[in-house]
């Protein structure tokens, strides 16, 4: 065998009308070569679709072309090209559908089960063959994809051992003489025990079989006859270089012979001749006495393998049915049925918004399917107040703010501000005052205003508890803020104003219907009358300069409101609401308006950046003692500076040392959160600092509130004194701690 056999056979240019002629009129041929060369363990079912599959699968897209070089010319290469290609693909593809499928590798399209032609509820299977159909299968089943199709090609296809070669080749397999060799193989274990057919096909010269059955010159031991040089579909040719065999029988005048095809009797046969796939003939009866000489009739010939390939056994076209496993199907069928329904039930959950069910138990369903939830996010249900309602009103508070700006009709406007306060978007900059919940609105909550400022769309809530501040640009609603207060509580003062607007370091309120003036007071300048502030018809006052957005404390600027009864304090803490400013004991303190108290918190003004945006409420400042200095050097004064807030906790405490000079700003002796100093519920304190007196020398100055009897330290520095002041003489760092006995016996620590 030269390495010219094998190349794959040059069949020529094929167009895809040819090859669907092809494919249609050998149908059945080309599916019967793709069930006898897929392996018998994929069961008759599988084998029956996959083999339809493959045949169909087999059509080429677009027009194959031929080889750029065409070879030499056989005269196997008669068989139509279309034909040739398809079976070549039907190969390929069933020797990739019996390989086994690794981890590693990329599995191919054709190892997976087909999904057309597809079957539900039957198994289809070919006719049930005899004995030799069923040990056929079985020897196949023991060889390669490669051996099967080797067998097919030459048992099936008629083809000699050269064209076998070149198809598998063309086919993809590697070694097609060893696929050949297992053909081989399977062959002499299709001869039975004295039965060999006629000398080997395509061997030149080879003799006629002898007429006792014997092999004739040439024919390999062990082997059938070879049917190369039969005709098989799709081609032409008879016997080449092979004498036919013969067969034995009795006519009506005695013994005589019958010469088969191409002998030089001519085409006549032996009536009732079985013809093999070895081309002898096996006695018959037909046609005359089946007796010989002696009186006995010969035993029929057993068909050899390549003959039984022709059998219905191997047919996937000629198919039986029957029904699937019943009960299997059924359970099936229940197990699909429970898991689309889980499926169903799975999808209803993580649809729903929020957690779904489980561990909210009984709560009724989220804001966007609670009724309750949902009427609260609709413009038409807002509350409005009449402007008629707060001067008659037993209390003035937010409740009674009438709805106020010129958008309160914008029903648009107002959806977005509820949605955006129910679902705030990743884009929404939201801030909110300590310990201020920032959930959508229980209920409808009351509008106070609606309109533009400072090229911004505004709009102001209240819900009973928080005042909400929604604001958008007048061009789209992009960079939209949302602000949140708590503002529960509130009194005629603490609902006095709201910051309504930002912008460019300046802050504009709206105020309460019930506020008569506005001004400006910058606090560091107590003597300085107070600048009057314009508001417009709304309510909306004009830009002020806001100490919360300035870099230093060269100025503090607060609002001045009067009211029928009196002149408050108002100052911006960086907050939706502003904080209110007090002065005196915490049992009574008063708005900071006298001059006392204006002189007072211009020297400790600069110390309220110590509670910005902490949700302050009220800013009271109280002198708790003066004490004569050391050296004649005046009188300081102590200041403690409470901040309330509104949730009710984490107050501020500042203990302030003031000098008699006005210029020098206060120095800061001690400060706690959560500390009940300074209030109502405990209007004692105790703070000390080390001063340096003009002259160089260093001092423990001490200061309690009246109720202390009196001071003591210890540590770097000690002594006592008797009352509330204590002076010790210390040096440069020296550090000492402080306590105090009160009027009841009471011992107290410094404020820490």
């Amino acid at each position: 065998m030269s390495t010219q056999d094998l190349v794959p056979s040059p069949v020529g240019p094929v167009d895809v009308e040819q090859a669907e002629a092809a494919l249609v009129e050998r149908y059945p041929r080309l599916v019967r070569i793709a069930y006898l060369v897929l392996p018998p363990a994929l069961g008759r079912n599988r084998r029956v679709l996959t083999a339809h599959a493959l045949v169909q699968r087999s059509l080429p897209r677009r027009r194959v072309p031929g080889p750029g070089v065409p070879g030499p010319r056989r005269a196997e290469d008669a068989v139509d090209p279309g034909y040739a290609y398809v079976r070549g693909e039907v190969l390929r593809q069933a020797l990739i559908a019996g390989l086994p499928l690794r981890r590693l590798a990329l599995p191919r399209r054709a190892q997976f089960p087909p999904l057309l032609p597809h079957v539900w509820g039957l198994r289809l299977f070919p006719r049930v063959g005899g004995a030799d159909e069923l040990a056929l299968d079985q020897r196949l089943s023991r060889l390669s994809g490669p051996g099967r199709a080797a067998y097919v090609l030459r048992g099936l296809e008629r083809q000699g051992d050269p064209e076998v070669l070149r198809v598998l080749a063309a086919a993809g397999v590697e070694d097609p003489a060893a696929a050949l060799a297992e053909a081989d193989a399977l062959d002499a274990t299709d001869d039975p025990a004295g039965q060999a057919g006629p000398g080997r096909a395509g061997d030149p010269g080879g003799a006629p079989g002898a007429p006792d059955g014997t092999p004739g010159p040439g024919a390999r031991a062990g082997r059938s006859d070879r049917v190369g040089e039969q005709g098989g579909p799709g081609r032409t040719g008879g016997r080449r270089g092979g004498g036919p065999g013969v067969g034995t029988g009795v006519g009506p005048g005695g013994p005589g012979s019958a010469t088969g095809p191409g002998g030089p009797g001519g085409p006549a046969r032996t009536p009732g001749a079985v013809e093999g796939s070895t081309g002898g003939f096996a006695a018959g009866s037909a046609g005359g006495s089946t007796a010989g000489s002696t009186g006995s009739s010969t035993p029929p010939r057993r068909l050899s393998g390549a003959a039984l390939l022709e059998s219905d056994e191997f047919d996937p076209c000629a198919l039986q049915a029957r029904p699937t496993d019943l009960m299997r199907r059924r359970q099936h069928a229940r197990a699909a049925f429970v898991a689309v329904v889980a499926l169903v039930v799975c999808g209803t959950l993580l649809g729903l918004p929020g957690d779904g069910w489980g561990r909210n138990g009984a709560a009724a369903p989220s804001y966007a399917r609670n009724p309750a939830a949902e009427a609260a996010l609709e413009p038409g249900a807002l509350k409005r107040v009449d402007p008629a309602v707060w001067p008659g009103a037993t209390r003035q508070d937010f409740s009674v703010w009438p709805a106020r700006g010129g958008l309160t009709g914008d029903s648009a406007l107002l959806r977005r501000a509820l949605a955006v306060w129910a679902r705030p978007g990743g884009s929404v900059r939201s801030s909110a005052t300590p310990g201020t919940p920032v959930g959508p609105p229980m209920g409808p909550p009351q509008l106070l205003f609606a309109g533009r400022v400072d090229a911004m769309r505004v709009v102001l809530f209240h819900d009973g508890l928080r005042a909400v501040r929604y604001a958008e640009p007048v061009e789209g609603t992009a960079g939209a803020a949302l602000d949140f207060a708590r503002t529960d509580a509130a009194d005629t003062v603490g609902a006095a104003a709201l910051v309504v607007s930002r912008a460019a370091g300046n802050v504009r309120y709206l105020t309460a219907p019930w506020v008569r003036e506005t001004a400006v007071r910058d606090l560091l300048a107590p003597a300085k009358e107070p600048r009057r502030l314009v508001r417009d018809g709304d309510g909306v006052t004009d830009p002020v300069p806001s100490p919360a957005q300035s870099g230093g404390c060269a100025r503090w600027n607060t609002l001045q409101l009067r009211d029928r009864e009196g002149v408050r304090l108002l100052t911006d803490l960086g907050e939706l609401a502003p904080a209110r400013l007090l002065w005196g004991p915490p049992a009574a303190p008063e708005d900071a308006t006298r001059p006392e108290a204006r002189e007072a918190w211009a020297r400790t003004a600069c110390r309220l950046t110590a509670v910005w945006a902490h949700g302050v409420r009220s800013v009271n400042a109280w002198r708790f003692a003066r004490q004569p200095l050391p050296g004649g050097a005046g009188q300081a004064t102590w200041v403690c500076t409470r901040a309330e807030t509104w949730r009710g906790t984490g107050s501020r405490v500042l203990a302030q040392f003031l000098v008699p000079s006005p210029e020098v700003p206060s120095a800061l002796a001690a400060r706690s959160e959560g500390s009940a100093a300074c209030g109502v519920r405990n209007p004692r304190v105790l703070a000390g600092v080390l001063w340096q007196a003009p002259g160089g020398d260093w001092f423990v100055l001490a200061a309690g509130s009246p109720d202390f009897t009196s001071l003591e330290t210890s540590g770097g520095v000690k002594g006592r004194s008797d009352g509330p002041l204590l002076t010790l003489r210390a040096k440069a760092g020296a550090r000492a701690d402080l306590a105090g006995t009160l009027r009841d016996g009471t011992r107290m620590n410094a404020l820490r």
